[in-house]
């Protein structure tokens, strides 16, 4: 008996990329900008305790271009991470395994998330 150095799973190389395969990558990222985008708030909730020039400085970076698109970024996240985590409850109770549900579900998700974060931003400024 010899035996073969080889690997004992598969490994990425070998993985062909599937939708559900990046949006349950996408779905960990989000959890990761969320709890690092959480700083943000509390950044502002300081600021709000701390006096008018520490808030009139956070307002500043906020709404600055850059601080807006962080604010895009974190209230997408927040959309994805909602709709991808109703879609894992389903799954917890048993439902959408097939794969054409799997499929259509997270073509769900993606639009939802985008869909919620536009209503969102409209909303924010007063359009909607």
């Amino acid at each position: 008996m010899t035996t073969r150095d080889r690997p004992l799973s598969p490994h990425l190389q070998i993985y062909r990329w599937q939708w559900t395969m990046l949006l349950s990558i996408v779905h960990r990222l989000t959890g990761v900008a969320l709890s690092v985008g959480t700083l943000l708030l509390v950044w502002w909730l300081v600021a709000v305790a701390a006096g008018p020039e520490t808030y009139a400085a956070v307002q500043g970076f906020i709404s600055h271009w850059f601080g807006r698109l962080v604010l895009f970024g974190f209230t997408w996240a927040l959309f994805y991470h909602l709709a991808n985590g109703i879609r894992h409850l389903f799954w917890d109770a048993g439902r959408g395994y097939a794969l054409a549900t799997g499929y259509a579900s997270a073509w769900v998700v993606v639009l939802a998330s985008l869909a919620l974060t536009g209503l969102a931003w409209l909303a924010g400024y007063g359009i909607i």
